[in-house]
């Protein structure tokens, strides 16, 4: 081998990517570019511990000491400018050139602008760990943030502000927060423990000026009424990072567009983690692209495998979950899949509600309580998802019926 393997995106997924080809007994080069200054760091915590935690502190997945051991380069605050697919070679931004065997793009997503006029330096998005850390230094009593955007990242942010004593305000244009992918009913817990906490939540509003001049942001809602704050943070969600991918004439369809074995078109160029869309055979191929902490693990992983030959299917079910407030909320498959749906009560007020396809079939389970109250009941349906069970809807919602009994069936 000549160039090796070339990783494109120094983030959760294209850091594990790095790190399972020598696990896997990968021996020649292995270079990983990121455009930040940082070593691959988790995101999910930038809207939590990193913003309440007593000194913000980044949750690398590596150090210097173990790339270096393991012979990674790693090339950081530099942008892959252009894929030269014939040569196999990629132009970085600060001119010089990486060829490449097999290239991984982990470029993941960037939080999506809000297309309004009246922008200005207190109007932020979180992406990053900077970014985390221009947020936090106005999370203090007496200021005031308005979150655009009720939404996982809004909403953990909102439970973040509150308990460093900011006070905040979340503006959601649709019916309801959590619209995409949460049940009404697990919505609505979440809803009302922000306000219980002091969190001013406007639903149903659409904004239709932002004046943002200096010491303050105005914000004006459809109904008339302006919101005025110290800081906006805008959290309407994530749009993949395709423009090297499609630039380099590779399909984009709601992402880098890969097959099951997370392959682009190019034999030699694979994609995953947020910035892939890839066919979900639990779903009967249905296209997907996934923003998920687990994803990017899992992907990291199965992309390496498949860059050294494995050629082997994305079978994960879908996992996501969310901390506010001591609340967990965790959901295992695809909820839109469902056709029907069947609640299972837990202890300390905590419950399941299981998604059933029109055949019967479990396709997602949504929960919601205190700590880990639903993580062993979600996981256990992760695998009835992942094995196509068909339970019957009376046994999911008797709480005397243990779920390992329905798998064992």
């Amino acid at each position: 081998m000549t160039g090796g393997m070339v990783i494109i995106g120094a983030g959760e997924c294209g850091g594990r990517a790095a790190l399972a080809l020598r696990d896997l007994g990968f021996e020649g080069p292995v270079t990983l570019v990121g455009d930040e200054p940082h070593l691959p760091y988790e995101r999910p915590p930038l809207s939590k511990e990193a913003m309440t935690g007593e000194a913000p502190a980044i949750k690398t997945i590596t150090t210097d000491a173990l790339l270096a051991e393991r012979s990674i380069r790693h090339i950081h605050s530099v942008r892959a400018a252009a894929i030269d697919r014939a040569a196999h070679a990629v132009r970085l931004s600060d001119g010089s050139s990486l060829s490449y065997d097999k290239l991984l793009l982990a470029t993941g997503s960037v939080p999506r602008k809000l297309p309004m006029p009246g922008l200005g330096g207190r109007c932020v998005y979180l992406r990053t760990f900077n970014d985390a850390l221009a947020i936090r230094a106005h999370l203090s009593a007496g200021n005031r943030v308005a979150i655009l955007g009720g939404g996982f990242i809004g909403l953990e942010l909102a439970a973040s502000a509150r308990k460093l004593g900011a006070t905040v305000t979340v503006i959601e244009a649709q019916p309801r927060i959590l619209m995409r992918g949460v049940p009404a009913e697990i919505a609505e817990i979440i809803h009302k423990a922000h306000e219980a906490e002091g969190v001013k939540v406007l639903t149903g509003q659409g904004i239709t000026a932002i004046a943002d001049d200096g010491p303050q942001v105005g914000i004006t809602l459809g109904d008339g009424q302006e919101v005025v704050a110290d800081l906006a943070v805008i959290g309407i969600g994530a749009v993949p990072v395709t423009a090297l991918a499609a630039a380099a004439g590779l399909a984009i369809d709601n992402g880098i567009a890969v097959d099951a074995t997370l392959r682009t078109a190019d034999p030699d160029v694979f994609a995953a983690g947020d910035c892939c869309s890839f066919p979900l055979a639990v779903y009967g191929g249905r296209r997907v692209r996934l923003e998920a902490w687990r994803n990017a693990q899992e992907q990291g992983a199965l992309a390496a495998r498949n860059m050294l030959g494995a050629n082997e299917a994305h079978a994960a079910v879908p996992w996501f979950w969310s901390d506010q407030y001591g609340l967990t909320l965790q959901i295992a498959g695809l909820s839109d899949e469902g056709r029907a749906i069947v609640r299972r009560d837990l202890d300390d007020g905590a419950f399941i509600l299981f998604h059933l396809a029109e055949d019967g079939r479990l396709v997602a389970a949504s929960g919601i309580g205190p700590g880990n109250a639903v993580a062993r009941d979600i996981r256990l349906a992760e695998m009835l998802i992942a094995r196509r069970a068909m339970p019957a809807p009376e046994a999911l919602g008797s709480q005397a019926v243990k779920l390992k009994s329905l798998l064992a069936a």
